[in-house]
């Protein structure tokens, strides 16, 4: 039975903003994503991008990091200095620098190219799905890890009382292992549950984002076990 997109199951269209440059891969992307019954638009370079996804505010942004105008790393930022915003970023390359400046500047998944159109669509359903289930669990307590406070209702984190952006999946992630303080939880269970599907390269991508948060929030924030995964210390983290 083959589960429905977020933008079918509840009658409300999902916006799609796609920011790719090669046409062809532009318009197949979107022809596949429509007929998943989400809207699309394309931006083919990088100022139109960050200028359509300000007016038209979409749920999610496919990316090209190799754009004229502005390359995808600028436009990821701008994008999400406005507002969160799911982005699946798309390269060319398969380095380990290209896949860590993504998801520092704010992408929530990356893809390279080529790519099969199942496992993009079946991120980008994942994605909003996870986008979803953050913006239902606005009730869950605010969590502290020493000196960093977590607010699931704002969604804002602050450290030593200053705010510190993250993205929402950087959010979820942390969210998640605080909530289980004490408790490790491997990288299939974070990528099950924060990301919502499993993937070939899920332990890297895992890896990737705990690093992340450690330079955002602080070294000691997650504890890695090696060979198993990652937990927050019981002694740190409590709720209110």
């Amino acid at each position: 039975m083959t589960s429905l997109a977020p933008s079918a199951r509840d009658g409300l269209v999902r916006t799609v903003v796609v920011v790719e440059d090669e046409q062809p891969i532009a318009q197949a992307v979107a022809a596949r994503l429509r007929s998943e019954g989400y809207a699309v638009e394309i931006a083919a370079d990088g100022p139109s991008g960050v200028a359509m996804c300000a007016r038209i505010r979409p749920d999610l942004v496919v990316l090209d990091l190799m754009l004229p105008g502005l390359d995808g790393i600028e436009v990821c930022k701008r994008i999400q200095s406005e507002r969160p915003v799911p982005v699946l970023m798309l390269t060319a390359r398969d380095g380990e620098t290209d896949l860590l400046v993504g998801l520092a500047v704010g992408a929530d998944d990356y893809m390279t190219k080529p790519f099969s159109m199942r496992e993009l669509i079946a991120r980008v359903h994942a994605l909003l799905r996870r986008a979803e289930r953050s913006a239902d669990s606005a009730q869950q307590p605010v969590v502290r890890i020493g000196d960093v406070e977590l607010d699931a209702t704002t969604r804002r984190v602050r450290v030593d009382g200053e705010l510190v952006h993250l993205t929402p999946i950087e959010f979820d992630l942390v969210h998640y292992l605080a909530a289980r303080p004490g408790r490790v939880s491997t990288r299939e269970e974070l990528l099950a549950q924060v990301w919502g599907y499993d993937v070939p390269s899920g332990a890297r991508t895992v890896d990737s984002h705990i690093r992340t948060i450690r330079r955002k929030l602080g070294p000691a924030i997650v504890r890695t076990v090696h060979g198993v995964g990652y937990a927050i210390e019981e002694a740190r983290a409590n709720c209110m």
